[in-house]
């Protein structure tokens, strides 16, 4: 699982997550908001921006039958065809090549989701620095071979797909020339529960298929990403708009500037704490050792008195002997004075 480098970023296990703000429709079919989301980003911390290159015609049919509805009660998007959705959410391709360039400006990485080989080729014209593909499209073996013939690093989002499935991705991937591949632990539902999301999968998924692997998270709130960097995600993708308040085909499941800037953080500190297996005092406890416990006299205790439960006890500071050798002492003789608040040693007992 080597490092990958991406536009002067690196992406790897012993570097801090790298953290992708997913515009999606978020900019409601304005070029100005879509500005503003990368500023936003941008300043929230975050490494990259996503884009999602399609059209409605690219996408899907503009038919009216049922096929082409959503019928699901639960879905954000209940009651709207395909072709009216996407054409809601799609970016204008002539925004892409303004977004990219504002992108760059604040030091955020674009990258996009192409949906078909024009998108790749388009794409490939504004020298597109990294791909992602979409959960749903993971099973579309032509588009992943188109991409990764590019040579550029590539994600691939994995909701829904059996590890059969990923099998025949990853293998497409790199028989077609990706050298780069990272996996992104996804539950394709909008938004997904918690306990739908089974992160657990992160360093399974690793072992399987050799690779670095994140989360795309589409639950609420930053908890769940927070804790799959304790598993060994190296990439995090949250959706992202400045307010949900605004709406927006996105917006319901979308974090808010404040609360990307609170995951970049947190997600940091998580993977900060990972640290190494390791006992024993840390360079920065060792000064607290001397609030340990230790035996103390708790009594001036004359030479050839017994040390007992009254004149001897345990308690900080630590600079006496440890606690374990307590029930040793009590019953030997002191062969000197000793005054009470003396931490005792061996050498001042008989």
């Amino acid at each position: 699982m080597k490092d990958i480098y991406i536009e002067g970023k690196t992406i790897g296990r012993t570097h801090k997550p790298f953290m992708i703000a997913e515009m999606s429709g978020n900019h409601n079919q304005s070029l100005e908001r879509a500005l503003e989301i990368v500023e936003a980003a941008a300043a929230a911390g975050a490494d990259a921006l996503k884009l999602q290159t399609y059209t409605a015609d690219t996408m899907t049919l503009n038919i009216k039958s049922k096929d082409f509805y959503i019928d699901d009660a639960e879905s954000l998007w209940e009651g709207k065809s395909l072709y009216d959705l996407y054409q809601e959410a799609y970016t204008p391709w002539e925004w892409h090549q303004p977004i990219f360039d504002r992108c760059r400006e604040l030091g955020l990485i674009p990258l996009s989701t192409p949906f078909d080989e024009t998108a790749v080729d388009f794409l490939e014209e504004l020298d597109i620095p990294l791909y992602k593909i979409a959960s749903f499209e993971n099973t579309d073996i032509p588009l992943i071979k188109k991409v990764a013939s590019t040579g550029k690093p590539m994600i691939i989002s994995t909701g829904m797909a059996t590890a059969a499935e990923l099998e025949e991705a990853v293998q497409a991937a790199r028989e077609a020339g990706c050298q780069d591949l990272i996996l992104l632990k996804c539950t394709s539902t909008y938004p997904a529960s918690p306990e739908n999301t089974n992160i657990r999968t992160i360093p399974h998924m690793q072992d399987l298929f050799k690779c670095q692997v994140g989360l795309s998270d589409h639950t609420m709130g930053t908890g769940v990403a927070v804790a799959s960097v304790a598993l060994g995600a190296t990439v995090i993708e949250k959706h992202f708009t400045l307010s949900r308040a605004d709406g927006g085909v996105d917006a319901a499941f979308s974090l808010e500037p404040d609360e990307l800037r609170a995951l970049v953080v947190e997600t940091e500190r998580a993977w900060q704490s990972l640290g190494e297996v390791t006992y024993g005092p840390t360079d920065k406890e060792k000064n607290s050792l001397k609030f340990r416990r230790s035996i103390y006299a708790a009594k001036d205790i004359q030479k050839g008195e017994t040390l007992t439960k009254e004149n001897i006890r345990v308690i900080r500071p630590g600079y006496g002997l440890a606690p374990k050798y307590y029930d040793r002492l009590l019953g030997r003789k002191a062969n000197q004075d000793i005054q009470a608040g003396s931490p005792l040693n061996f050498d001042m007992l008989c």
